[in-house]
C-alpha cells in the first residue's frame, strides 16, 4: 500500500479539511502522521494564503518539499488549500516540481487525483489527526459574504455555504463515538449559519441539536460576527449547560472612522451595546476578541479610542494584529497603507500591554474558585486542562500537578479542580 503524508498549515478550518480528505482515501494509502520522518510515496501540503506571514510559511514548506522530491524522498508532491486557490495561475510555473495544484473549495478533484472515488455518503466522516485530545473542531459552513476591506477570504473560499444540520449532527455523533467530548464550532462567520439553506439564522437551533448528541459535553462558539448578531444564541448559552459561556467575536476596532473603511457594518455604539447585552444575558461569559491596529484611517485619536474601549470592556481574552495590505482586497484597491510599520508595531505593543494587565487581573480573580475542567493531556507530571472559559490552542491552560499513576485514565475526561495560582496566561490548580 502506498504511503501518504499530509502537512496542514494555517487555521483549524484547514485541519478539518485534511481530516475529511484522509477518511476519503483511507483504504488506498498507509497514512503517515505529520512530522514523522522518512520517505513517502505522496506528500500533500494543505496551505494557508490569508496574510503575508502565512503565505511565506506555505511557500517555504512547498520549496522544502520540492527539494525532498528532487532527492527521491518524496514520490508525488501535491498542494491544495488557500494559497493554491489564490495563486493558481502563477504557482505552477514558479514551482514546477509540484505534480498537482488543487484549490480550497472542492475536495472531489483531490480525492480523484489520489486515485479514489469521492463518497458523499461519508461527508460527515473524518480521521482525526491528533487523537490525544478530547476536543474537535466542527466546521459548520464554508466561505463568507461579508467582504471586509482587509480580508481576502471571500475571494479564496467563495460565497457562504452552510453545511446541512443533519450532516453536522451525524459528524458530531461520529466524533463522540471516537471519544470527543468538546465541539468547537468554526466557520468564517458562525452567526451567519443557515441563511442560505433555511432562509434564517439557525445557529441556536444547531446548538440544541448538537447538545442532544450523547457523549458531547461542551459546545464552544468561535468566529462570530457582530453585525446582526442572533441573540437567541445568547439565550441558549445562558440556559443550555452544554453550551460554554464563551464567545469568540472578532470586533477589529471601536472607532467609527476605522470601522467604516473596514466595512464592518457596525459602529462603535452598536459594538458597545452588543458587549453589554452579552454580559447581561450571559452572566460570567468570557469574551475573546481580536483587534487590528494600523488600518488606513486609524489616526492617533482613533487608536486612543481603541485603548479606552479595551480598558472599558475588559475582554478576558484578546489578540491583535497589525494591518497587512492584501492584494485583491477592497482595502488594497481603495486605501493607501500610509501608517509606517514602526508605528503599527508600537501601537500593537501598547495595546497588548493594556491587555496583559486585564488578563492577569481576570486570572487572579479566579484563584480559590473551583471549576470543572477537561483534561487534554499529561506531560511531565502535569495534567494539562481547560475549563469552559479556555478555548484550545488560543487561550491559556490550567496546569494540575499529578503523578503518573493517578493520571491514568484521566486524559480525555472531566475532573473538578481548585485554582491555586495565576499569571497573565496560565492557571495552576489542584484536584479537589
Amino acid at each position: 500500500m502506498p504511503s501518504l503524508q499530509v502537512i496542514t498549515l494555517g487555521c483549524s478550518k484547514n485541519t478539518v479539511d485534511t481530516e475529511h480528505l484522509l477518511y476519503q482515501v483511507r483504504d488506498a494509502y498507509r497514512l503517515v502522521p505529520e512530522g514523522e520522518a522518512g520517505p513517502v510515496d505522496v506528500l500533500l501540503i494543505n496551505t494557508c494564503g490569508f496574510i503575508g506571514d502565512a503565505k511565506e510559511q506555505s511557500i517555504q514548506t512547498i520549496l522544502q518539499a520540492a527539494e525532498r522530491r528532487k532527492s527521491g524522498d518524496v514520490g508525488r508532491l501535491l498542494v491544495c488549500g488557500c494559497l493554491s486557490q489564490r495563486y493558481m495561475a502563477e504557482l505552477p510555473g514558479l514551482i514546477p516540481e509540484v505534480d498537482g495544484w488543487f484549490g480550497a473549495r472542492e475536495l472531489d478533484p483531490l480525492v480523484e487525483a489520489l486515485g479514489c472515488r469521492p463518497d458523499h455518503g461519508a461527508d460527515h466522516r473524518r480521521i482525526l489527526t491528533d487523537g490525544r485530545h478530547a476536543y474537535a473542531y466542527l466546521k459548520i459552513s464554508e466561505g463568507c459574504d461579508r467582504h471586509c476591506s482587509y480580508c481576502a477570504i471571500p475571494s479564496i473560499r467563495g460565497r457562504h455555504r452552510s453545511v446541512p444540520m443533519d450532516v453536522l449532527v451525524r459528524e458530531a455523533e461520529d466524533l463522540a463515538a471516537q471519544g470527543i467530548r468538546e465541539l468547537v464550532l468554526i466557520a468564517q462567520d458562525t452567526t451567519y449559519y443557515g441563511l442560505d439553506l433555511y432562509r434564517k439564522r439557525v445557529l441556536a437551533d444547531l446548538l440544541r441539536r448538537l447538545s442532544a448528541v450523547k457523549g458531547i459535553e461542551w459546545i464552544r462558539i468561535h468566529y462570530s460576527y457582530p453585525a446582526d448578531f442572533p441573540e437567541d444564541v445568547l439565550t441558549e448559552m445562558a440556559e443550555n449547560p452544554k453550551v460554554c459561556r464563551y464567545m469568540d467575536i472578532p470586533l477589529q476596532h471601536i472607532s467609527d472612522r476605522v470601522l467604516e473603511p473596514m466595512r464592518r457594518h457596525v459602529d462603535g455604539a452598536w459594538t458597545r451595546n452588543l458587549i453589554a447585552r452579552m454580559r447581561e444575558k450571559v452572566p460570567g461569559v468570557v469574551l475573546r476578541t481580536t483587534m487590528i491596529v494600523g488600518h488606513p484611517g486609524e489616526s492617533p485619536h482613533a487608536f486612543s479610542q481603541l485603548l479606552d474601549f479595551v480598558r472599558e470592556a475588559k475582554f478576558e481574552r484578546l489578540g491583535a494584529f497589525t494591518y497587512s495590505e492584501e492584494e485583491g482586497t477592497y482595502g488594497a484597491a481603495h486605501f493607501a497603507d500610509t501608517i509606517s510599520p514602526r508605528t503599527k508595531k508600537n501601537r500593537l505593543d501598547r495595546l497588548m500591554e493594556v491587555q496583559r494587565g486585564i488578563s492577569l487581573a481576570y486570572n487572579q480573580s479566579r484563584v480559590g474558585t473551583e471549576v470543572r475542567v477537561l483534561v487534554d493531556d499529561f506531560v511531565d507530571g502535569t495534567l494539562v486542562c481547560r475549563s469552559e472559559f479556555e478555548s484550545p490552542e488560543v487561550d491559556g491552560e490550567i496546569l494540575v500537578p499529578c503523578d503518573a499513576a493517578a493520571a491514568k485514565g484521566l486524559v480525555g475526561g472531566f475532573i473538578q479542580v481548585r485554582i491555586t495560582g495565576a499569571d497573565e496566561y496560565d492557571l495552576t490548580a489542584q484536584i479537589v
